[in-house]
């Protein structure tokens, strides 16, 4: 486990007095009839590993001794191209194993572990079965499941990102989103938490195929690095990705080949399998720079993609096509700040601006006086005070919060895979 630097400390608490969020139904996964794919077939379409650079940083690091923690549906550990991988895991859904290695969710049990063998799968044998950006790397599994019947999923969240930070997580790698820009309370003490203790977070930006038109959180939280998701040729996908200004990077997002429980194989797309990509190749920078922080992994990754377009960050793109080599090898400085935010500065001011303006509203209040055919002057107040205090905070906020906060609190989702193809492994 890569030791922490001496200067971190614990996140202080922030406040976390929320209403429990709708209850969240993961989307379903499309599946097609089964097709026959041979074993050594499943490598030979890992097309990402050259493409992107993975395969030549493996030449400096496979990601030994860092540790990347999947929140998902849980991460069968079983399967023989992860067996090994998984060393410590968590249910936060209530009805999996207590380990984090039974697949939970009724909709999509399968997307923890392809999300898993994507970012450490060890293949099954010499150039056979899926073998993951970091493939040295270890593996935290915490098992959600999002449903009716479940248990609240920004709750569930919350608490695995917190888990992973103090099972010893360096990566934390979500395959979800919350389909709003916003997030809750809750998610400033889990998140802020991650980022105090100099933990890389890795977040999907949502599938416009499944729904998801705008990135929504945790993709939108500051500091996290937000992956978008491009087809083979490197253009944005049209269904396998959403869009929004704070994409960090792309990286593939169709024609993904990952394992599912059992001991097979899917062929499959969206950002679910860019961002473990991502995932490994953050791994594979601290494995390679031991004394890089969360802000000099982040660094490395912006200023080291290839840039699509003439305007860097593209509103697009972000600052381009992940490249692992690039980011491994580059000769940087350290950084000074995450060059994506700080959760706990924007905390610091929104959240605070947020309460204050309620404060401030509320003691300006005065009777109401009622004339007959004239509203009563207390209504007025009334309703000046409930502008006023959706109005103060977007000022500060932003219009792209804004957005996020006047919608209806959205089912947190994993960010759905479209399956195209299966096989089992025989």
């Amino acid at each position: 486990m890569r030791a922490r630097p001496a200067r971190v400390v614990a996140a202080a608490l922030l406040a976390a007095a929320i209403a429990a969020a709708p209850l969240a139904v993961p989307q379903a996964a499309l599946s097609a009839p089964a097709g026959i794919l041979a074993a050594d077939a499943i490598r030979d379409r890992q097309y990402w590993l050259d493409e992107y650079g993975i395969r030549e940083a493996w030449q400096v690091t496979r990601g030994a001794g860092v540790t990347i923690a999947i929140i998902d549906s849980g991460v069968d550990a079983s399967h023989p191209d992860l067996r090994g991988a998984v060393v410590g895991g968590i249910d936060l859904s209530g009805v999996g194993a207590a380990d984090g290695t039974r697949p939970v969710g009724s909709d999509a049990p399968d997307h923890g572990t392809m999300v898993a063998s994507l970012a450490a799968g060890r293949g099954s044998a010499p150039g056979d079965g899926v073998i993951g950006a970091a493939p040295e790397a270890s593996l935290l599994s915490a098992s959600l499941a999002f449903g009716p019947e479940q248990r609240d999923g920004d709750a569930q969240v919350a608490e695995a990102v917190r888990w992973a930070v103090d099972a010893g997580a360096d990566v934390i790698s979500l395959s979800l989103t919350r389909n709003t820009l916003a997030w809750p309370e809750s998610w400033d003490d889990a998140f802020g938490y991650a980022e105090a203790n100099d933990v890389v977070v890795i977040a999907a930006a949502g599938n416009r195929g499944s729904g998801t038109e705008q990135v929504g959180a945790p993709a939108t939280i500051p500091g996290v690095v937000a992956v978008g998701g491009v087809d083979r040729a490197g253009r944005a996908s049209d269904a396998a990705s959403a869009q929004g200004i704070s994409i960090a990077v792309m990286a593939p997002s169709e024609q993904l080949v990952g394992a599912v429980p059992g001991g097979g194989h899917v062929i499959w797309q969206g950002t679910s399998g860019a961002t473990p990509i991502v995932a490994g190749i953050a791994a594979l920078i601290r494995a390679a720079h031991p004394e890089a922080t969360a802000a000099d992994v982040v660094t490395r990754l912006i200023t080291t993609a290839r840039p699509v377009t003439a305007t860097v960050p593209d509103p697009l793109y972000g600052y381009g096509l992940v490249d692992a080599a690039a980011a491994v090898r580059a000769e940087l400085p350290a950084a000074t700040e995450n060059p994506l935010g700080s959760l706990a500065e924007w905390v610091a001011l929104n959240r605070r601006a947020e309460a204050e303006a309620r404060e401030v509203l509320v003691a300006g209040g005065r009777e109401a006086i009622a004339r007959a055919g004239h509203p009563a002057d207390g209504e007025a107040v009334a309703t000046a005070h409930a502008i006023a205090v959706v109005v103060g905070p977007v000022a500060l906020l932003g219009a792209a919060v804004l957005a996020g906060s006047l919608l209806v609190i959205g089912a947190i989702v994993m960010a759905a895979p479209r399956f195209v193809r299966r096989e089992r492994a025989r």
